[in-house]
């Protein structure tokens, strides 16, 4: 008892064991993340790390989720701005897109929506929470554009359900690498389908 709670005494905070799973992520990929690695470059051993994630599943999850607060954090500067509305979907939208094949964050989300499909209802509630973040703030950005009159006349909550199909497709492909297809041309259709679906009539 005595030694556990030195050696929790002694662990380092948690946020600096999940910033070096995203760093492993990043640099080795998922396949280099390993309990027993990660153990070292903290200076905890795996049974410690288990003892705070319980799991690997645990630990990605956490992972997603400390990711995302810094992603949120981005986004809700980049929305808050005094900018016109069109011009802080435009940064939504590459703040949402890949960096390019092997984005780490992308690559960390993948793999936890793959495992979901054995998660129980407390970690498929967390995973559905990340998603809404992203749903609410594009639907409250897209009802203030239409507010404005800068868009047409659109049913925000619609509107930001298909948007963010079409992201998450694009997304997907770019991340895993697939041939043929680069991030500027993902903008490209992107911006395409807002200024068609968003651009008001004219007269």
């Amino acid at each position: 008892m005595a030694g556990g709670a030195r050696a929790r005494k002694n662990a380092p905070p948690r946020e600096e064991v999940l910033a070096a799973a995203m760093a492993m992520i990043a640099e080795r990929g998922l396949d280099g993340l390993t309990m027993a690695g990660l153990g070292r470059e903290v200076g905890m051993s795996s049974g410690h790390l288990l003892y705070y994630f319980r799991t690997k599943d645990e630990l990605l999850l956490r992972t997603l989720e400390w990711s995302e607060a810094a992603l949120g954090a981005e986004r809700s500067a980049l929305l808050s701005r005094r900018a016109p509305a069109r011009d802080r979907l435009a940064a939504y939208v590459d703040l949402y897109v890949p960096d390019g094949p092997r984005d780490p964050h992308w690559t960390l989300w993948l793999e936890v929506w793959n495992r979901s499909q054995e998660a129980g209802p407390e970690e498929r509630d967390r995973q559905a929470a990340i998603e809404g973040a992203w749903h609410r703030d594009l639907v409250a950005l897209l009802a203030e554009g239409v507010s404005r009159g800068e868009f047409r006349q659109v049913d925000a909550d619609r509107f930001a359900t298909r948007t963010r199909a079409l992201l998450d497709g694009f997304s997907i492909q770019l991340a895993v690498g697939l041939p043929g297809l680069d991030r500027a041309g993902i903008l490209a259709h992107v911006r395409e389908f807002l200024e068609d679906g968003l651009t008001p009539a004219a007269g």
